[in-house]
Parts: structure tokens; sequence; C-alpha cells
């Protein structure tokens, strides 16, 4: 039987209600009225060589635009976008929003494979690729083409066409040529009168036991959570300069490191570069940033780096960390090395960013904080019955930023998106003070000798451990049949036969015997999704194979 349901304010109650008009697109919301208020002026991106001000963007996101309207790009069709994060990545999304169109962001170092995927499944009319990246999305592109199976003909096209499994055209950013092409097309456009519940953006939820589903993204969403949580918990204001540590492709840098400072005239600084953590340091220390968005995987590489507590990060006011759970042990770290607030958060595609969060002057490391107001976050059991604090349970979750479901995913679409409720795969548990902590993705945790244990529990116990860089703790079952709990190490030094042991002996000091892992697996590195998370799919394989 299900616990009595737990009282809670209902969304609209949480905070001021904020709803945009029926005729509503963001590329006005975020760029366009920055202008027409007189803003135009204010610098808007950042980089180490140049920077642009408002007026300066909306006039390349027209030009942008006008080129997509010169490829017969219409309303409602996907425009790929694959390109480094700068000022092209900007206009180019803009630029796709303003004529209607829906924004599709793709990693632009995908492998052939994975791009001929996203080609087929996203049907974009057209792709904006970096020129250095071009070649490989041109190959894939190519396959694509050549084996989709149709009447044979000497042109080798598809008789509907090659948009329907590649795009059928593709715009290289970059160099003289393109700059010709630019500098042709008009610098003004009329933004398209897209309707609120509109789609605008495709993010990419999953990856690490599949292929990425899309999630479909409105206009209404961006705004909503920019609101919330942009302006309401972070607190940006047009003194701001944000700078990202995950690339714009990703939702989460999508938000914090250019649509929440757009918002509100601030600045983004944005640099292409593969981000390490000396990269990091350096860009902090060239671009003067106030807000830094983080993800647990760097603030480790940080604080092992061998002079990052040396490092001048004192323009900093805040840093937000999500994409994972950030492991108390290292927010330890990170206080004690920086002591900046890190407000570590959850957020999900289908919610569009972070719904829970720490907040600024009260965080509480090792947890997600509270709802965002305007969400309305429940701990519920299998039956869809509200637990008691204190228990743990499925995270379900309502607000203005649900989206509309996953793109040809209907099965999947019926089972998360269940009426204004957002059922997700994790795994909380919130306190009698209404704050949540992370326990584990529903098919990551793990149920040993009977009792239920988070793996994110016993990789905090293990990153506590001096020898221990960065730990994944999965579950693989035994000869038996009975699931275990297995590290997988990256460890400070060269893997040694001894530090098994040792962390043998460090576990068993701090927690129940049941949830000491049965092995240890040392490795340099981890595999990692397309967004960069631990592929803890591809972790269990590998285990599972080393038992057999």
């Amino acid at each position: 039987m299900s616990a009595k349901p737990i009282e809670a304010p209902s969304a609209s109650e949480a905070a001021p209600h904020f709803e945009p008009p029926e005729t509503f697109n963001i590329a006005r919301y975020f760029l366009e009225d920055r202008v027409t208020e007189g803003r135009g002026d204010r610098r808007a991106i950042l980089t180490t060589s140049r920077s642009l001000s408002y007026a300066d963007v909306n006039e390349l996101a027209n030009r942008f635009g006008n080129l997509l309207l010169r490829a017969d790009v219409r309303p409602e069709e996907r425009v790929l976008i694959a390109l480094p994060d700068g000022p092209e990545f900007v206009a180019a999304l803009f630029g796709t929003l303003k004529i209607g169109a829906v924004a599709v962001m793709l990693n632009p170092h995908l492998k052939p494979d994975e791009i001929e995927y996203f080609f087929r499944y996203t049907r974009g009319a057209v792709l904006f690729v970096d020129g250095d990246r071009a070649p490989f999305f041109e190959e894939a592109r190519r396959h694509a083409v050549q084996s989709t199976p149709f009447e044979a003909a000497e042109s080798r096209q598809p008789p509907w066409g090659v948009g329907v499994c590649a795009p059928r055209q593709t715009l290289v950013v970059g160099g003289p040529a393109f700059e010709e092409r630019l500098e042709a097309v008009p610098a003004v456009l009329d933004t398209y009168p897209t309707h609120r519940d509109d789609a605008a953006i495709w993010l990419f939820s999953g990856g690490t036991t599949g292929r990425p589903k899309a999630v479909v993204q409105t206009h209404a969403s961006f705004a909503n959570t920019t609101e919330r949580y942009g302006k309401g918990v972070l607190g940006l204001t047009e003194a701001d300069i944000t700078l990202s540590v995950p690339k714009l492709f990703f939702g989460y840098a999508t938000g914090t490191n250019l649509l929440f400072p757009f918002s509100v005239g601030a600045t983004a600084a944005l640099f292409p570069e593969r981000c390490t953590p000396e990269v990091l340091f350096e860009k902090i220390e060239a671009l003067r940033p106030t807000l830094l968005v983080n993800v647990p995987t760097m603030v480790n590489q940080m604080l092992a780096t061998p002079d990052g507590h040396e490092r001048d990060l004192s323009s900093l006011r805040l840093a937000t960390s999500a994409g994972e759970a950030l492991p108390a042990e290292l927010h330890r770290r990170w206080d004690e090395a920086y002591g900046t607030d890190l407000l570590d958060g959850l957020g999900t595609a289908e919610m569009w960013h972070v719904f829970l969060s720490n907040r600024p002057g009260d965080v509480r490391p090792g947890t997600l904080g509270t709802a965002v107001p305007g969400f309305d976050v429940r701990v519920r059991d299998d039956e869809g019955g509200d637990v008691p604090d204190g228990e743990v349970g499925w995270l379900w979750v309502r607000g203005g930023s649900r989206a509309i479901g996953y793109w040809q995913q209907v099965e999947k679409s019926s089972q998360a998106f269940q009426g204004e409720w957002y059922v997700s795969g994790d795994m909380v548990v919130r306190d009698a003070e209404g704050v949540f902590s992370y326990c584990g993705r529903g098919d990551d945790m793990l149920k040993v000798k009977g009792k239920w244990l988070s793996p994110k529990e016993v990789e905090n116990c293990l990153l506590a451990h001096d020898g221990v860089r960065e730990v994944a703790v999965i579950g693989v079952k035994n000869a038996d049949g009975l699931t275990e709990p297995v590290a997988w190490v990256i460890s400070i030094e060269d893997p040694r036969d001894e530090l098994a042991d040792l962390l043998c002996e460090h576990v068993a000091t701090r927690l129940a015997s049941y949830k000491a892992p049965a092995r240890f697996e040392f490795v340099t590195e981890f595999p990692r999704t397309h967004l960069g998370k631990v592929d803890r799919g591809e972790l269990r394989r590998r285990a599972s194979a080393v038992a057999e």
C-alpha cells in the first residue's frame, strides 16, 4: 500500500506565475529584446581574441537566418548545428530560431557512425559544420545516402530526396568563401511568429545503453527555466560574465553559458578548445568570469592539478555543478581550495535544465538542495504514491518546462510523461526540510543481499582516499547470479597491487559490509557518452566480461 501523500506546494504556489504570450519566439526574448530595449552596445560574447555586442550578434544571426532561407529551410524543419563554441555557433542557433526552424545541436567531434545515426534520426534539412570537421560529416552523409535502400537510379539519389537520410545541404562555416556568402545576404530579418508551444530546440537524452533519443522542447520551456533558475536562483545580472566547462551543444551549457546571460544583458565567455584543467585555468585568468559552469569530472581534475590550488579564481562569485552528482568529498575539497559557493543541482533534458539546486549562501555538500521555485518535485514509490521523508523513491517533477515528448518514441514518452508530470529514472531521498539527495539512476541502484545500495555512497567513500582520483561503482552478477558492487578506479599514481587492499581497509571502517566492492578494476580513463558522462553501461559490460 502506498504511503499517504505528502502535501507540498504546487508549481503555481511555489513562485509567481510565468507564462509567455501565445505568439513567442525565444530569438526575440533572448537576443532581439536586448537591442530594442537600448542595450545593443553591451558586450554579449567575449573570447580571448574579440568581443561582440548584442547588436553585432543580432546582425550575425540575421545573416545566418537569411542563409537558411536561401537554402529553402521552412518553419519547423530541423537545422543541424555541429560547430565549436564561438560567435558562429550562437549566430547559427539564433538564426535557426528566427526563421521558425528547430535547432538540433550536435557534438562536432562525433564519430562517423554516430553522425550517420543523427542524420537519419533527425532528418535535418541543413547542416552547419566547421571546416575542420566537414570531411567527417561529408563522409557520413555520403554513406547515409549510398546505404539507403531505394530503386536504383544513375544519380544514386533516393526518389524522396536526400533530406530524409542526410541533410540536403551542408554549410561549411569559416574561411573566405563562407564569409563572402555571409556578406552577400541581408543583416536584417523578420522573426517568425512561432507559438510558445512550438518546438524550438531538440536536446538529447540517454546514450549509455542505446542510441540517444531526442527530447523535443518548446520556446516556452527555455524562457520558463531562465526566469525560474537563471534569474531567480543564480541571480544573474548584466554585470556577470559566464564561462562553461561543457560545450554549448550540451543543454546545461546552452542555458547557463548562453541563454541565461543573454536574458539579462550579461556576457557569455566562449572558447572552442577542448576543456582541460590547464585550459580552464588560463581562460578564467584571462576572461575573468563571475560564474563558472562546471561538472564533477572537471572539479576533480582541477583539484588534482599540482598547482590548481594556487591559480587565480578570485573573479568568481559563484560556480555551478550538474550533469552528474557531485560527491560530498569533492565538494569539501573545492571549498577548502577555492571557497567560492559551488551549487550542485539536478536537471534533465525532459524538463530543460536545473529544477533542484543548492542556493548561494546556503550550500549543503552532498545534496541537490531544494526545488527551484515554480517546480513541484516529489519522491514516489513504484505505484506513484508519495513516500515519507527519509525514504528512497522515484523522482517526479512538474513545472512550466516539460518537454513535448521523445521524437519517434511513443512508448517511452507515455512512460516518462504522465499528465503534467515527468517521471524521471532517478532515485532520490528528501529530508524533513525539503532538501533532496541523489541516490542514482534507477538502473544503477543495486540490490545487494536484499538491501538497496546507492553507488554514489560508495563512490564518495572511495574518493576520500588519497590514492583515488576518480571512481565509478556499478553492479555485476556473480557466478551465483547475485549482484555485487564493482569499483572502477582511476588512481592518483599508476595502479598498484597494494592499493586495492588499502581501499578495502578504507571502506571496511566506513561502510556496512554489504556495501564493500567485491573487486577493484584499475583504468587510466573512463569511457564517456556523447555528452561526456561516464558510460556506466560500458563499464558494466566490461566488468561482466571479466567475471566470465
